[in-house]
């Protein structure tokens, strides 16, 4: 193996687990999972089988990552956040047929307790706050706080807030980077990408 897993998780049979990720204290994998390199799943970590896990991700404690959830490179779940992956459960009513698909997009900061509902994306490096309830997509670069989430910003690939307004057009600067990010319409980006 060359990756680490706690002597006290489970990694089922048929999981792949890339180079140099750790697996702590009672972390559950299971079989279908597809884990990328240099990861963390923190302790309790649950992981579903149809669940595709980028490159340096880093699952902190007691998150659930539920079928039908895809975290591409460099995301970050923050303490006991939330992923679902039915929209309307009843426990009397089976829907395992009716799973949504969520999707977190590289780079992207998931809060301590927030939750992201089934169905949603999170944008490119997106910042969602702690304990904010997303329901809806939540575009690249933006910072949303509350409940339901609201756009209340935009962050820099570095998680610094930049000054952008909300919507219109504007220009900023990171002041760790150097990164020019330009919005457009409401629509912010990097400006030399």
């Amino acid at each position: 193996m060359d990756y680490q897993v706690h002597a006290s998780a489970i990694v089922d049979e048929g999981a792949t687990i890339g180079a140099g990720s750790r697996v702590w204290h009672w972390v559950h994998v299971c079989g279908g999972a597809r884990v990328g390199q240099g990861c963390s799943l923190g302790q309790n970590v649950f992981v579903g089988n149809r669940v595709l896990i980028g490159n340096n991700v880093k699952i902190q404690n007691n998150v659930s990552v539920y079928d039908n959830v895809t975290l591409e490179d460099d995301v970050f779940c923050g303490p006991s956040m939330v992923f679902t992956n039915v929209y309307n459960p009843r426990s009397a009513v089976s829907r395992k047929d009716e799973y949504r698909d969520t999707l977190v997009k590289q780079g992207a900061t998931l809060g301590a307790n927030c939750t992201i509902i089934c169905g949603a994306t999170v944008g490119r490096f997106a910042f969602v706050a702690a304990g904010a309830v997303v329901n809806r997509d939540v575009p690249d670069f933006a910072l949303v706080v509350g409940v339901p989430a609201r756009k209340v910003g935009w962050m820099s690939r570095f998680g610094e807030q930049l000054d952008l307004p909300l919507n219109g057009a504007g220009e900023a600067r990171c002041i760790h980077t150097g990164e020019v990010y330009r919005l457009v319409n409401g629509v912010c980006s990097l400006a030399d990408a």
